[in-house]
């Protein structure tokens, strides 16, 4: 099948997974939202790229108590902006840092964890108050609306028992902003390279200025840091002169491909267990293990049908058969589609008047133009979050770490989203080949990637296929990858959350 997502703002249809994920996230961010201390005048723009550059505050430190189920946490926040500049020493930007520290622990010896989502052009605010960071903002259910009460929670799931915490916001996300507005200061931290050296010379800094060069260092990052973190693992190692000890990756984009569109059937492949793992949600809980069946089909008898091509009618019409079998889906509609359908299809089909998320096929909301063929819709799920998340991070900001730029806080930017460079139209960007050299070089360097069983911007069938071209010899069973019920933020559900922390402290060596 091919699920390919139109997205907001006329975006062509895509042809690849790979383009599919991708494009999904710039439906999101187009629809992204802001939360300013004084709302500007009618006619005045709130993209961060037309403000002018407002030297960020000095650094504040604030010291917090988190009183949690069996134990209570002592730490301190330090929130505040490293700039970075030219080859001259001339500031260019400025990026916000917000890091949780345990207190009384020798920090010579403690971990510490590098966290980052991705994009491009989104703020750490959904790994920090979804998953990582001291609080937390409830997303499933009824919180999944723009007007939910942004008041977070003391998340008992933190990882600061076993890491101190550092989130970092890219340039034109959060607060952090160019102070050097030129187009070429914008390739430099707006394309893939870029990124990549931002970030490097970021957690340098960081780690230079709070005598943190002993402690063991990992990365956590979250779908496009899938591209991101293996390169900046490199990058640090080779430029920086810093060893990481492990990564974490949430929701990975490994390979942005660049075949041939005429012939896709690894993206087919790729999504059809999430689809089937989505609509046997309907009746209750599913978990891999259930979808063996499927994985089977879909890497055997289903890719060797989708490469016979649609001049093999016999494949083209088991395709369809086997399809409608496993999905429930209108066998009619599948068959004047040869066996394919367009995201925006199914996630109309998948419950007919109302509208599914492509971040999680098994959240649905009431379809606002069922008349349309255009399939022009928010996503139900990033959309209804961002609101609640952009003004619950303000807030904090404003009444817990007491920084406070004033502007607006950017959950997503989708004027980074659009300036982008991702280098050659041809090679896409992958990250699988510096993973490979990470895991092949240090025998103790240790990964974990986990994903969500409904999430079609980056299905976990995908992930996993990439994974699996790692010999075992280079580093492979190093690897630990776990797939849990959820979405592209899987951690939305508690169990999964709390799965997952589990898997964590077994990355990190902690009881």
């Amino acid at each position: 099948m091919r699920f390919n997502q139109a997205g907001a703002g006329g975006l062509p249809p895509a042809r690849r997974i790979a383009a599919a994920g991708m494009l999904a996230m710039c439906a999101a961010f187009l629809g992204a939202t802001t939360v300013s201390a004084q709302a500007p005048p009618a006619n005045q723009t709130t993209s961060r790229l037309a403000e002018p550059a407002r030297r960020l505050p000095a650094d504040a430190v604030t010291h917090h108590v988190l009183d949690l189920p069996g134990r209570t946490l002592k730490f301190t926040a330090t929130t505040g902006s490293i700039t970075l500049t030219d080859a001259n020493g001339a500031p260019q930007a400025q990026v916000g840092v917000t890091a949780f520290t345990l207190d009384d622990r020798p920090a010579a010896s403690r971990p510490v964890t590098f966290a980052f989502n991705g994009g491009p052009g989104a703020a750490s605010v959904w790994i920090e108050l979804g998953l990582l960071g001291p609080w937390r903002m409830h997303m499933d259910g009824d919180a999944a609306r723009p007007s939910a009460e942004p008041v977070p929670v003391d998340n008992a799931e933190t990882w600061l028992d076993f890491t101190d915490l550092v989130f970092i916001d890219p340039v034109g996300t959060g607060f952090s902003q160019l102070i050097t507005n030129t187009e070429e200061v914008r390739k430099r931290y707006w394309s893939v390279n870029g990124d990549v050296s931002a970030f490097a010379e970021t957690i340098r800094i960081w780690l230079d200025t709070a005598r943190r060069m002993t402690s063991p260092k990992y990365l956590v990052g979250e779908s496009y840091s899938g591209i991101r973190a293996p390169r900046l693992v490199r990058e640090l190692e080779q430029v920086q002169g810093i060893g990481i000890t492990g990564l974490t990756l949430v929701s990975p984009k490994l390979d942005y491909g660049g075949a041939s569109l005429a012939l896709e059937p690894l993206g087919e492949v790729a999504q059809l267990p999430t689809i089937v793992a989505s609509m046997r949600a309907k009746s209750g809980p599913v978990t891999r293990a259930q979808l063996a069946d499927v994985e089977a089909y879909a890497a055997g008898d289903y890719l060797v049908d989708l490469i016979r091509g649609e001049a093999d009618l016999a494949a083209v019409a088991r395709r369809v058969d086997r399809l409608a079998a496993l999905t429930g889906l209108d066998r009619d509609l599948l068959a004047r589609r040869h066996g394919s359908l367009t995201n925006n299809e199914f996630f109309r089909e998948r419950d007919p008047g109302r509208v599914a998320s492509a971040y999680d096929t098994t959240v649905t909301k009431p379809d606002a133009y069922p008349q349309s063929l255009a399939h022009f819709f928010p996503d139900s799920l990033n959309d209804a979050l961002s609101a609640p998340f952009a003004s619950a991070m303000y807030d904090i900001y404003a009444t817990r770490l007491h920084w406070l730029p004033g502007g607006a806080y950017v959950v997503t930017n989708p004027a980074v989203n659009r300036a982008w460079d991702f280098g050659n139209s041809y090679y896409r960007p992958e990250s699988v080949s510096a993973l490979r050299t990470a895991l092949a070089l240090d025998p103790k360097f240790h990964v974990l990637v986990a994903g969500g069983l409904f999430d079609l911007v980056t299905p976990y069938f995908m992930t996993k296929m990439e994974l699996d071209q790692i010999p075992l010899s280079g580093g492979r069973d190093r690897i630990r990858f776990e797939v849990y019920p959820g979405g592209h933020m899987f951690y939305s559900r508690d169990e999964s959350r709390q799965a997952f922390r589990a898997a964590a402290q077994a990355l990190y060596g902690a009881d």
